[in-house]
């Protein structure tokens, strides 16, 4: 028992901003492993149940860092990114000596570069570092990281990532991450629509649904993200596990970024396309695989 109180006391203490679908399974798993953990949200709810479940909170950005060896961000965009880290009662301006901040929200590269300047002159470390997986994963440890920046300032933040995530790929300089990122969710989205597409086709064409997805999911369509979404659009269940208008943000940014290096993004085009139809035909807040009833609805 004294090895494990050792143990649990030796490890780096972690706040956590954001506590949407990615941020609250992250912060319940270092709880669960006996992390030391303190919290933020904008939302009064989510720091009480978290206050319930033992870890540490504060109502501030600024107040949630002050202690922490380990930053997390995870929050829907730049701009929250940017709110939280520079805004009122801004995290940078309390990060600690010593301590590393990862960046795990998927943003644009643009703002991880001027994020990282910021970081820069006030001489901390900062790793961008947007996660792969889902509800699922966060909630089990088995997120990937795709991390952008020093190999010291990664090395720093590995005992924590190894807790929450199966695997950590480092890509590179800072920004490299969110670029993979972009580029994964951008395919992600693709194969979404392509699977929505199909699946109408095959409702409209009046084929017996469950040989549908016998054939599409175990033969060559067959990607995890294939088997997985056709049994959620075919029970038409929409519970998040990634909320469309969050995935219409990504495949945006990915189109930006696309145009900004000379790379083609017609598919893309077409995926984000689709998304927006399902964004005004009200689907915003449900799970991205919602993108199908648009295509019912022709």
């Amino acid at each position: 028992m004294a090895e494990n109180t050792e143990q649990t006391s030796s490890r780096p203490s972690v706040a956590i901003l954001g506590l949407g679908t990615m941020g609250t399974g992250m912060a319940h798993r270092l709880l669960s492993q006996n992390g030391k953990v303190t919290v933020y949200s904008r939302n009064s709810d989510k720091r009480q149940e978290f206050e319930k479940a033992g870890a540490s909170t504060a109502d501030s950005p600024s107040k949630a860092v002050e202690n922490a060896d380990v930053v997390i961000t995870i929050v829907s965009d730049d701009a929250a990114s940017r709110e939280v880290w520079l805004g009122r009662n801004g995290a940078l301006a309390s990060v600690k000596p010593g301590s590393v901040s990862l960046e795990c929200s998927t943003i644009s590269p643009d703002w991880v570069s001027e994020l990282g300047k910021h970081f820069a002159e006030k001489g901390r470390q900062f790793l961008d570092a947007p996660v792969t997986g889902s509800k699922p994963q966060a909630a089990a440890g088995e997120l990937t990281f795709l991390v952008g920046g020093q190999p010291d300032s990664l090395q720093k933040a590995e005992p924590v990532l190894n807790l929450l995530g199966r695997k950590i790929a480092h890509l590179g300089p800072l920004g490299s991450g969110a670029r993979m990122k972009l580029i994964n969710n951008m395919l992600c989205a693709v194969q979404a629509a392509g699977l929505a597409e199909a699946l109408a086709l095959a409702e409209k064409s009046r084929l017996a649904i469950d040989s549908v997805l016998d054939i599409l999911t175990n033969g060559a369509p067959g990607s995890p993200m294939v088997k997985t979404l056709s049994k959620r659009m075919i029970d038409r269940n929409y519970d998040v596990n990634f909320y469309l208008h969050l995935m219409a943000k990504d495949v945006e940014y990915a189109v930006n970024l696309s145009e900004s290096v000379g790379a083609s993004h017609e598919s893309a085009d077409a995926a984000l396309d689709l998304l927006n139809k399902a964004k005004e035909k009200g689907w915003n807040d449900k799970d991205f695989s919602s993108l199908i009833e648009p295509l019912r609805a022709q």
